[in-house]
């Protein structure tokens, strides 16, 4: 990547963080059930065995109370990712909502067995996203590289706040687009899944 993309990028993710960090708690309620109600939408259609969630961090949208809901189902394995090595592709460790937990890479809290799965679908908090579905992250690279290193590839879900929508991410080949990306205001999805595009 040059310079000015770089630096682009990384301005651009601290006003977007810094945004990102006043969205007031109702806001971050209401979006939280919106995109919940989407994600069940999706599994409906897609029907994936195992599901990649995430733990909410720096105010990302909460989407806990759904998968402990999804949990209580058993219809799908759930799990979380884990930094398993600096630079390295993402691990899918195996979670439910008694799983016990320690704090792992950035404080995050990750399982404390390691139980690896191979996710269906995947989610992925976005920063920022384009029309082109391409999401801009905190800038490790992890989501891109554990994407690139899937034999059989995950369905990838970018979740995220609408005011994050950008006329482009300037994407680069390592890049890899999201399948589908939610937002309390617009779903930017397949058409092969035959729901609603907004």
């Amino acid at each position: 990547m040059d310079r000015a993309t770089a630096g682009w990028r990384r301005q651009l993710r601290i006003d977007l963080l810094a945004r990102r960090k006043i969205v007031p708690m109702e806001a971050r309620r209401h979006a939280a059930d919106i995109i919940s109600h989407k994600l069940t939408q999706i599994l409906d259609v897609v029907a994936p065995a195992v599901v990649g969630i995430y733990w909410p961090i720096n105010h990302e949208i909460n989407l806990l109370p759904w998968a402990r809901s999804l949990a209580q189902s058993d219809t799908v394995t759930l799990c979380l990712p884990v930094v398993v090595q600096s630079g390295a592709p993402l691990e899918y460790w195996r979670w439910t909502p008694e799983t016990p937990m320690r704090p792992a890479v950035w404080n995050i809290p990750c399982p404390v067995e390691q139980c690896v799965v191979t996710p269906d679908l995947v989610l992925a908090p976005v920063v920022g996203f384009d029309p082109a579905r391409y999401r801009l992250g905190y800038g490790g690279g992890y989501f891109d590289r554990t994407l690139a290193a899937m034999q059989r590839r995950s369905i990838a879900i970018g979740v995220g706040y609408d005011y994050a929508a950008l006329d482009t991410i300037r994407p680069q080949p390592h890049d890899i687009p999201m399948d589908a990306i939610l937002t309390e205001q617009r779903s930017l999805l397949p058409a092969a899944w035959g729901l609603p595009t907004t």
